[in-house]
């Protein structure tokens, strides 16, 4: 099983040269290795003028220079670098054992810009045949008119995705895993292999697992991206996004892309997400301690069809996910043995559980993706089941969380 304690590489020095404003300054000189101390330090020494052990908020848009295009260290203008982002970015490549980390407005300006770096008109893409919604949008809405092509796949089936590829014009893989809402678990190592085989790069939406569960770049992917939106920012208060890579070339790409397309966060977001960051590892214990308990009850329960949850012994994606992956994840679905009609009742029902779109927040929401999160797929060779409900498990009592499911099911048989 690949930790996400394991030793990990600090920010490259070309990602870390002060006089240079493309690569804003990172201070490395933490101590420890352990995944919740790189979290609370990486990128986060105290103030040097101050001492304050909390990374200040920068609100400035521009800074001083000391002469005609001699800016003051790493910073001219707050699109390029803001000292605050920077904190946050050397935190994230840090957690995801990179060499590079950016961050943005939100997750799909992540998604956007490793597209813009990897593909360009003509070139040609694989993605999972159950991707979240606002990703096949922008392939199929966007990406599509400029010129580059898709193919929807399963991508836990290695010799559909083989067919799939195309040598010298398949430039990218794009992976999720935990898919989003089905729970599909795919092979990175093996992707991995496949795709740099003809000459393409691997980009894996690790948001569902975060970097505490699963480091894709240490098992053969080339770009991690997150929306820090969810686990990372953990409060549901912020929207953020995230990419991560090891090769400082391609970091460089994806940094001009940011820079010139200018999707980044405020320098207060980027504090929210470093914030929430600090207590990552300790939540993610305890959705995922969570979300067995409600797999567990769905699986009992009369009304329940389906249970998609990795963590289930009997789920086709558990020897991957257990080898790939610390735990299984907060997140959860089902289907209804009464359909549609059922499923939306009992997202209606619940109380504890709110009705809501997003996930990874700390409150446990509940949510019918077919007329939600994923109805930009609807009529697509992506559209989600009409009788699946998605679970995003908090960290509030399991006891109260458990009562809460029970009584939606429950009523629901009684209808």
């Amino acid at each position: 099983m690949t930790r996400a304690d394991d030793p990990v590489t600090s920010v490259d020095d070309s990602v870390a040269r002060a006089d240079d404003p493309q690569h804003p300054a990172a201070t490395a000189a933490w101590a420890g290795d352990g995944f919740e101390t790189l979290a609370i330090h990486a990128g986060q020494e105290p103030d040097a003028v101050t001492g304050a052990v909390v990374v200040p908020i920068h609100p400035s848009s521009t800074f001083v220079q000391d002469a005609v295009g001699v800016p003051r260290g790493a910073y001219e203008y707050a699109r390029s670098a803001n000292p605050t982002r920077t904190a946050l970015e050397t935190c994230l490549a840090a957690l995801e054992a990179g060499t590079v980390g950016l961050a943005f407005a939100s997750g799909l300006a992540a998604v956007d810009a490793v597209l813009r770096t990897a593909c360009r008109p003509g070139d040609h893409a694989v993605i999972p045949s159950d991707a979240y919604g606002g990703t096949y949008r922008l392939f199929a809405r966007v990406f599509a008119e400029w010129g580059v092509e898709y193919t929807p796949v399963p991508l836990d089936d290695l010799e559909a995705v083989r067919a799939a590829v195309r040598p010298g014009h398949t430039r990218l893989l794009w992976c999720e895993t935990p898919t989003n809402p089905l729970l599909s678990i795919s092979d990175i190592a093996a992707l991995a292999d496949l795709v740099h085989s003809v000459g393409g790069l691997l980009a894996v939406d690790n948001t569902f697992a975060t970097p505490y569960l699963q480091q894709p770049l240490t098992l053969g992917a080339d770009v991690s991206v997150h929306s820090t939106t969810k686990y990372l920012g953990g409060h549901s208060d912020v929207i953020g996004g995230a990419v991560v890579v090891s090769d400082p070339g391609l970091g460089e790409r994806l940094r001009f892309i940011q820079n010139a397309t200018g999707a980044v966060p405020g320098p207060f977001d980027a504090w929210l997400v470093l914030r929430g960051a600090k207590t990552l590892a300790v939540r993610m214990d305890r959705h995922c301690a969570n979300a067995r308990h409600i797999a567990d009850l769905l699986v009992r329960h009369p009304a329940v069809a389906v249970v998609h949850y990795p963590g289930l012994p009997g789920n086709p994606g558990h020897p991957v996910a257990a080898k790939q992956m610390r735990d299984f994840g907060g997140m959860v679905s089902f289907t209804l043995r009464g359909g549609q009609d059922a499923a939306v009742e009992v997202c209606r029902r619940t109380r504890v559980f709110t009705l809501a779109e997003s996930l990874g927040g700390v409150e446990s929401l509940i949510e019918h993706p077919g007329r939600m999160t994923h109805a930009s797929v609807a009529g697509s060779p992506l559209e989600v089941p009409a009788d699946l409900v998605r679970l995003s498990v908090g960290i509030e009592s399991i006891d109260d969380l458990v009562d809460d499911l029970t009584k939606a099911l429950d009523d629901h048989q009684d209808l």
